[in-house]
């Protein structure tokens, strides 16, 4: 079974082309270094909670909205392996320094999940394309 990492963070709404600039040329390099798939989400319906939320969970900012990302990986030890490259890889350098990110990564938070339940749907079959009409 896979292995994914997670992470939520704030990012300003007036820098999201910034941060999803830097989220695709960070996933191609993910997948460059052995991930199986990179996928990071902007809230669309995300409302903050009685207890808890996404927005409560960073201390969301007016001018700001979420991102909610994940990363799969063979296993925990390719994710080890993978995270490893892509920290050394010198196209995300810049990184190094937070005055360089288009978010605040205090608070950012993630971790790493082993999948309990892994469903998919099944794809519809083809239809074999219908014959013309003969007249």
């Amino acid at each position: 079974m896979a292995y994914v990492d997670g992470y939520v963070l704030p990012v300003p709404v007036a820098r999201l082309a910034e941060y999803r600039k830097l989220a695709r040329k960070a996933g191609k390099i993910w997948l460059e270094c052995g991930a199986l798939a990179y996928t990071e989400c902007v809230a669309d319906d995300v409302k903050p909670g009685k207890l808890t939320s996404f927005p409560q969970s960073v201390k969301l900012k007016a001018d700001e909205t979420v991102i909610f990302a994940w990363i799969v990986y063979p296993s925990r030890k390719v994710r080890d392996t993978v995270n490893a490259k892509v920290m050394s890889d010198p196209r995300l350098a810049s990184l190094a320094d937070p005055k360089n990110h288009p978010f605040d990564g205090k608070r950012m938070f993630w971790g790493g999940f082993k999948p309990i339940v892994e469903l998919r749907a099944e794809p519809e079959p083809p239809t074999a394309p219908s014959a013309p009409h003969e007249r």
